[in-house]
């Protein structure tokens, strides 16, 4: 078979297969493909990151991409990565317990790569577009699922399975905060250049998460972060009066939904009915063992300050601190005390909390800037950092993910800019 051209299918084959800019090409695809199946499926996601990492082989620049390294942004997630190993060395717990700890850590060591790659890719903002698209697909199956139950994968019987297809309630409330919060900047940019009609349909599709949380289903460390990442918003884009209006409206518009959602309503009360219940009894609700888990890390941190109990020790602490019935909160053993900064510093003390906060600051201030992309890493980063508070999201698999991509790619698309002098995503001619 031949082309117009004269060109054999194996010709042109060949041909493709000794192009870079072919080779880049499908390591964007695979990144697209990984963020738009990211939502949906962990196996997925694995599989085409991993198809994405192999691609990016054959005409990698060794020595430019070493170089890269050396940077901080690049630097600090290995050091974290490089400490878990190095853990394993003075830790108590089974070979088997450190080597599996050792494996939350090393989805870091992609976020050089992105950072590399997409320092000299045009495509980074399709990336965002994918996901984006994808959680909002996400959402109508939300709905779908809310009104006909029996269309979720999730056992029917799962506490807060309402409103969910795959995977969980934190989940999805993480994905759906992410976007609803990330889409205020291009609307806002919108509504500056008078294109008020995209402006509208990106609000209408920001509303629609929200909605979504409200009513359907939303997880507490959402409800607590989701007022923080619109405040970044409107000190860093925003007009005093502006933030002023705004949150007017946030406010009453919050009062509405607090009246009529009962979803919400119910989701707040458990704060306060679950901690009774805990301070009184001792049953091990959720914020009752988060406390729990709190109280006892900070004991095990004391044990060993400086470079902690080793990887993977977590577990054993637990279980030789475990008092009181098999019903009781003090008997709760567990590997991971669900605050990422305890989770740190119990395996690897203070040498390990000094480079996850570099790490997240580093991370921080290579965002600075008035740009898409700048705005999408800092508000991966800000929330990572805030339900990092309630959770190990950054050790746990799918909000891991959701960092590595977004600050990934969003952060070779700021040093893309800065090496080329165009704004992040600007086309390269």
């Amino acid at each position: 078979m031949t082309t117009l051209a004269g060109e054999t299918t194996g010709q042109m084959l060949w041909r493709r297969l000794r192009s870079p800019a072919a080779w880049s090409e499908t390591v964007d695809l695979f990144a697209i493909l990984t963020a738009a199946s990211l939502p949906w499926s962990t196996s997925l996601a694995g599989i085409f990151n991993a198809l994405m990492l192999l691609c990016m082989v054959p005409f990698l620049d060794v020595r430019e991409f070493l170089q890269s390294l050396k940077r901080p942004i690049c630097a600090a997630p290995i050091a974290l990565v490089l400490l878990a190993l190095v853990g394993t060395l003075w830790s108590d717990a089974a070979w088997g317990a450190r080597f599996y700890a050792v494996n939350p850590t090393v989805k870091l060591l992609v976020l050089p790569v992105l950072l590399y790659h997409f320092a000299r890719s045009p495509r980074g903002h399709w990336v965002f577009v994918a996901f984006l698209v994808s959680c909002a697909l996400l959402s109508v199956m939300s709905w779908l699922v809310f009104f006909h139950p029996t269309l979720s994968l999730k056992p029917p019987d799962e506490p807060n399975s309402r409103g969910i297809f795959v995977k969980n309630y934190i989940d999805q409330s993480q994905e759906f905060t992410l976007c609803a919060v990330g889409l205020s900047y291009p609307i806002v940019k919108l509504l500056q250049q008078k294109r008020v009609w995209l402006a509208a349909l990106l609000a209408a599709i920001a509303l629609s998460f929200f909605i979504n949380m409200a009513f359907v289903v939303i997880s507490r460390t959402a409800l607590v972060t989701v007022p923080i990442m619109l405040a970044v918003f409107g000190l860093l884009h925003l007009k005093w009066r502006s933030v002023l209006v705004i949150f007017a409206a946030l406010a009453a518009i919050a009062a509405l939904t607090w009246k009529t959602s009962s979803t919400l309503h119910n989701t707040i009360e458990t704060f306060s009915v679950q901690y009774e219940l805990y301070k009184d009894k001792g049953i091990p609700t959720s914020i009752g063992l988060r406390l729990e888990f709190w109280r006892k890390s900070l004991g095990f941190f004391a044990e060993a300050p400086v470079f902690g109990h080793g990887t993977g020790s977590t577990r054993g602490l637990f279980e030789q601190a475990a008092t009181g019935g098999p019903h009781q909160a003090s008997s709760e053993v567990i590997g991971n005390p669900h605050n990422q900064t305890l989770n740190v510093a119990v395996q690897w003390g203070v040498v390990g909390v000094i480079i996850l906060y570099t790490m997240w600051a580093v991370h921080f201030f290579l965002f600075r800037g008035d740009a898409l992309a700048n705005w999408i890493g800092l508000l991966v980063v800000v929330q990572n950092v805030f339900t990092s508070l309630f959770n190990s999201h950054l050790f746990d698999f799918h909000e891991g993910w959701m960092y590595v991509l977004g600050v990934g790619v969003a952060g070779g698309m700021v040093c893309n800019s800065r090496r080329t002098g165009r704004s992040p995503g600007e086309a390269r001619n």
